[in-house]
């Protein structure tokens, strides 16, 4: 039997970095927010997004990030993902939004490049993780619904974390939020640890079982990302080794909040 991940545990003087570090995320995203209109090319929104994490002191995470599946490393430093993309799609100069369209801003950052330990040891910055969707202009109502209902599954998520809780009971919440709107929850993808790493122990996925899998422990940093759709939950892996879209082309949504686990329940970090 394989040896089960260790999940990592962050220490107070840990989470007032990432707590800096995501109050300085959610600022840049809500301007790439801002940005994001009709008319304006995906590649642009990277840009101005790794402008400002530069700007802000951290560095890109996502830019250059690989995973042994994949022959290239990530290009950008802000997923862009568009109507059935649902996670992961490579920012582009000749892909420009257009009103009606529903688009996933997932942008990560690790800050500060480097910092020093009480005990005066240097250490690499710390990562935090986050995503919003948004509508160009006028959408349909059916989109609007569907961003509604996702970012409502992520409170309902972030709400069941607490000491002593489990990884089953932010999938339970989430699904049962997704399912009584009638959504499809995406399967293959999910939150993870994170902090220390892009990527950490646990797994987190959008559905699940009240009371199983790892138990929260004061300490633990988590992202928490639903994914939701108008049809169908498959998605299919693009020729380009990172875009996901819907099997079936259905529009899709994703918000996370990456958050830690307090002795009184649960912070959000990525906060402005």
């Amino acid at each position: 039997m394989a040896a089960q991940k260790m999940i990592s545990i962050k220490t107070g003087e840990e989470i007032k970095v990432l707590r800096e570090g995501g109050k300085r995320l959610a600022g840049i995203l809500a301007e790439v927010v801002e940005a994001a209109k009709e008319g304006v090319s995906t590649l642009e929104l990277d840009r101005l997004a790794e402008s400002l994490i530069f700007k802000s002191g951290g560095t890109p995470s996502f830019k250059g990030y690989r995973l042994k599946e994949t022959k290239i490393p990530y290009p950008g430093s802000l997923c862009v993902s568009v109507n059935a993309e649902v996670v992961h799609s490579i920012p582009r100069a000749d892909k420009i939004l257009k009103e009606g369209d529903v688009v996933g801003l997932d942008i990560g950052m690790q800050y500060p490049g480097k910092w020093q330990k009480a005990d005066g040891k240097w250490r690499d910055g710390l990562f935090t993780d986050m995503a919003v969707t948004v509508g160009i202009g006028k959408i349909s109502k059916e989109a609007e619904r569907l961003i509604k209902a996702t970012k409502e599954a992520l409170d309902s998520g972030i709400y069941a974390v607490r000491p002593g809780a489990h990884v089953g009971d932010i999938g339970y919440a989430v699904q049962k939020h997704l399912e009584k709107n009638k959504l499809g929850i995406i399967r293959d993808l999910a939150g993870h640890g994170v902090g220390y790493e892009v990527h950490e122990e646990p797994f987190i996925p959008n559905y699940g079982k009240a009371g199983q899998g790892p138990e929260l422990k004061e300490g633990m940093v988590l992202a928490i990302e639903p994914m939701a759709t108008l049809g169908d939950w498959r998605v299919e892996l693009q020729d380009d080794e990172w875009t996901f879209r819907t099997a079936d082309g259905s529009m899709s949504a994703h918000f996370e909040h990456t958050v830690a686990v307090t002795d009184k329940g649960v912070e959000v970090i990525t906060l402005p």
